[in-house]
Parts: C-alpha cells; structure tokens; sequence
C-alpha cells in the first residue's frame, strides 16, 4: 500500500517538473527591439540592412516556421544570402553540397520604391549568381518584411521575417 502511494505521489511530482520544465523552455529571453520609421528609412536608402527570416512559404506545400538562422545581409557592395528553400527543382544544381540560396554576391542592382509613408518595395538583382533572378523585399514601418525570391531554374519561394541594421 505504501509503495502505490509513493508512486503516485513520484508521477505527481514528476509530471509537475515535466510541465513547469515545459513553459521554462518555450519561454524566450530573446528581446527584439524594432527599429523606428526614420530608421528603416536609413538602412534602406544606404543599403544597409539584414532580413532575418522567420517563416518560409514554398510556392508548394505548406509554410513552415524556421526553428534555425536564416538572413539576407545587403551593403552597399556585397549581397550574403544564406536562406533554405523547400520546392521544386528543375534542373539539377552543379554543386549539390551548396544551398539553393546560399551566395554572396559583390555585382547586384538595387531598387526602391517607396509605396507609402510606411511601405517600401526592394528590388534586388543579382548580377554575379545566375541561379537568382531577383529578390524582393516588402519592408513596412513596423520592421517587419516579406521577401521573394524568383530562381532561374527553381519553383519562387517566399519568406516572412524582419529587417534591422546590419552591424558592422
């Protein structure tokens, strides 16, 4: 009779550290700060910021949360996207060890357009890297973003995520 109790009450306690292990984990200690208005206007007009995706979008199937690091580094002379891609390939990649949508690229043009006040449309094409066609970022004034990304030989693929400025 003892050892049923004693049992219980060890399954009592453990499925108690078991939840409140449970909430400990998915609580985030992460602190975002979002940058303002004036400047995500700065890191647009000087080139200067990184796209951190956080979910993706495939043309097929469905969206997925990214659970790892994803961005897209822009300067003014060099372009780093380091993003997954989930979809339908065309053609055979010539080197299979390399990501889609992993390059870096120092020859690329850059567009804006400024829709609203708060709204503005990057249009990046990289000259250097055949596979992509464009990347293009809708960027709003609260610092949150959407970029797409049109391949050579690839299905389009869509991201979700935020801009900040990009450290030095």
């Amino acid at each position: 009779m003892k050892n049923i109790k004693y049992r219980r009450s060890l399954n009592f306690f453990l499925f108690i550290f078991l939840i409140s292990a449970f909430f400990l984990g998915c609580s985030s200690s992460k602190v975002v700060t979002k940058p303002n208005l004036q400047e995500i206007s700065n890191m647009i007009s000087s080139q200067n910021f990184t796209f951190i995706a956080e979910r993706v979008n495939p043309l097929r199937g469905s969206s997925r949360i990214l659970t790892s690091y994803y961005d897209v580094v822009v300067k003014k002379d060099t372009l780093i996207c380091y993003l997954p891609y989930f979809g339908r390939a065309y053609q055979a990649p010539v080197d299979p060890s390399k990501g889609a949508l992993d390059f870096k690229s120092h020859k690329f043009t850059y567009n804006v357009t400024l829709n609203n006040n708060d709204e503005w449309q990057v249009y990046i094409h990289p000259d250097d890297y055949s596979d992509v066609q464009q990347l293009y970022f809708q960027i709003f004034g609260n610092g949150t973003a959407t970029l797409n990304v049109v391949n050579t030989n690839r299905d389009a693929i869509s991201f979700y995520g935020h801009v900040k400025k990009t450290s030095e």
